[in-house]
């Protein structure tokens, strides 16, 4: 816990101004608000005795008391500004480094991890550290200067009964220390379960159409039920820990209360001499004084539940902030020049080392050939993509880009060789062109529109409330061709020397892919591509077509010859095209 803390605080280190003026804050409010016992005091004072009210030093006491007040109110306003500033700037600057972090991690901790999870770390998480840290700065603050402030004075009027006050208060730190320690899994638990169940109705939420087309209604009711379930429940179990804290805590300050206020009665009266001699007013000014020093072990105490809870969040955050990052390229060869060439030379890769995948890969492209890739369902064709382009290191072996090993070449430099359309179709929040000029910003209005002319998305781009400046977004209700198209011409528009095309018209009725392969047989002439497709007629004049099964090439050749083999190419072309 403490080891988290640590972590949080230094994010904190850069606005260490804020936390000196919530400190210069604190101690001027709370040393007006201390004062004003005092001068409760010495009003009972003027009025013990009956027929001799000091009206005229009563007035006086009463001005003193309201301006003490207000200005007490103003600095504690101040105070909690300060406090309101050091906390988001600090939760800023958090949530910024986990974002960036995000960018920089491996792409198999993206796949490791729901979507739903990752965004409840970022943002629910974070948010809960945020609440934490504002209550827990401002509360502590104020406290510790209370608690200094309202021991000397009441010192200054009784060191004996304060003496009795210190020893007892201790009391409370223990009740609190054991209770904490018990919600502190507890909270840990929780905050888990919170990230399965924003992970589980994020994806629920997010395929209605498939949940409902499989009658999954109930069940996923069922299954957000168990962990609703299970959150509520490790949810009541932290909070009867953490509620337990406050009355606990109350209860101790309430017995040191009583032991105050029977001392002080008994020096009022004259009946102990070990206490000396007190008069009323001293009395009921330390009796406030005694109120207000424990009621900051009541806030603290208080303050322990949310703290428990940042903690727990903290952690999960952290844990982003911990995981290894993709190793910083920058003192590699930046690659100018891409002749189109490529090799794989006895590759081995595998995304768990206990399921073998890729085994003693090899292959030569020369420069302008159109490959393609086909082969059953997880026999490793997105994974030669995936290695190609370095989203994941080959466990042994290398690949060469124009001559030279793409592991000493910047993953930029090598990625800006290549375009790519995939299965998978994305668009952001933006507007059209903007969509289509993701690769190449600076893009004029003018070649935006010629890519998406030679996309063939013009057409339905026009028909659009605001044609190119329509803002569109994954939910906009653009159909799945459509937002393809899209993706299309961003490619068209980036113009790479190397293109990569992952099932690219699969979400494309039949007439419009047509159009598309013709474009992208203009796109591809004098450039290396890579075409992964499992309809074999958009792949019959490729120049090679390599058949994977289970990791490995196991025939190689173009269509003619393929066929003419009679092997498994020549099997699933004919379970296609032949009744």
């Amino acid at each position: 816990m403490l080891e988290t803390l640590k972590r949080v605080f230094v994010y904190a280190r850069p606005y260490l101004r804020f936390f000196l003026m919530t400190l210069l804050f604190a101690a001027l409010g709370v040393s007006m608000s201390l004062a004003v016992p005092v001068f409760i005091g010495e009003a009972v004072d003027c009025c013990v005795g009956k027929g001799s009210v000091d009206f005229e030093k009563l007035v006086k006491i009463i001005i003193l008391l309201a301006l003490t007040v207000i200005f007490s109110t103003f600095f504690q306003w101040l105070m909690s500004l300060c406090t309101n500033k050091l906390a988001f700037l600090t939760i800023r600057d958090l949530r910024a480094d986990v974002f960036n972090k995000l960018e920089r991690v491996p792409l198999k901790y993206i796949d490791g991890h729901t979507k739903g999870e990752l965004t409840s770390r970022v943002i629910n998480d974070i948010e809960i550290v945020s609440d934490g840290l504002l209550q827990g700065f401002t509360q502590f603050f104020s406290g510790i200067m209370t608690i200094i402030g309202t021991l000397i004075f009441m010192m200054m009027i009784n060191y004996k009964i304060a003496i009795v006050v210190v020893i007892l208060t201790p009391l409370s730190f223990i009740a609190a220390s054991k209770i904490t320690k018990a919600s502190h899994d507890s909270y840990m638990k929780q905050s888990k379960l919170r990230g399965d169940m924003v992970a589980f109705a994020e994806e629920m939420a997010g395929n209605q159409k498939i949940v409902k087309a499989f009658g999954y209604d109930k069940r996923a009711e069922e299954k957000f039920d168990e962990i609703n379930n299970a959150y509520g429940k490790i949810g009541v179990k932290a909070t009867f820990f953490s509620s337990m804290t406050n009355p606990t805590t109350r209860f101790v300050n309430g017995l040191i209360y009583a032991s105050v206020g029977l001392l002080g009665a008994l020096g009022v009266i004259g009946y102990s001499t070990f206490i000396g001699t007190m008069t009323v007013g001293k009395l009921s000014s330390f009796l406030a004084y005694a109120n207000q020093y424990t009621k900051p072990f009541n806030e603290i105490s208080g303050v322990f539940a949310e703290l428990q809870n940042a903690v727990s969040s903290a952690e999960r955050v952290f844990s982003i902030l911990d995981e290894e990052e993709i190793a910083d390229d920058s003192d590699k060869e930046v690659l100018t020049s891409c002749d189109g060439t490529l090799s794989f030379s006895n590759v081995f890769f595998s995304y768990d080392p206990k399921v073998k995948l890729i085994r003693n890969f090899s292959l030569d492209v020369k420069s302008g050939q159109r490959i393609a890739i086909v082969g059953p369902t997880g026999c490793g064709k997105s994974t030669i993509i995936n290695l190609l382009l370095r989203f994941y290191d080959i466990d042994s072996g290398k690949i060469e880009l124009s001559g030279k090993s793409i592991s000493d070449i910047t993953r930029d430099s090598l990625r800006s060789c290549f375009g790519m359309v995939l299965q998978e179709t994305w668009v952001f929040t933006g507007t059209v062109a903007e969509n289509i000029a993701y690769g190449v910003p600076d893009a004029d209005r003018e070649r935006i529109i010629e890519a998406a002319k030679a996309a063939y998305a013009h057409s339905f781009i026009k028909r659009l409330p605001q044609g190119y400046d329509t803002v569109i977004s994954e939910d906009c209700g653009l159909s799945q061709g459509q937002k393809q198209l899209i993706c299309i011409a961003r490619i068209m528009l980036m113009d790479p020397p190397m293109l990569i095309l992952d099932e690219a018209t699969s979400s494309i009725d039949l007439r419009t892919e047509l159009r598309i392969q013709r474009a992208f047989l203009k796109l591809m002439e004098g450039r290396t591509s890579f075409v992964i497709a499992h309809r074999l007629s958009t792949i019959k004049n490729s120049d090679v077509i390599l058949v994977m099964k289970q990791g490995n090439i196991i025939e190689q050749g173009n269509h003619a010859q393929l066929i003419e083999k009679g092997g498994f190419y020549a099997e699933l072309y004919n379970s296609q095209f032949v009744s």
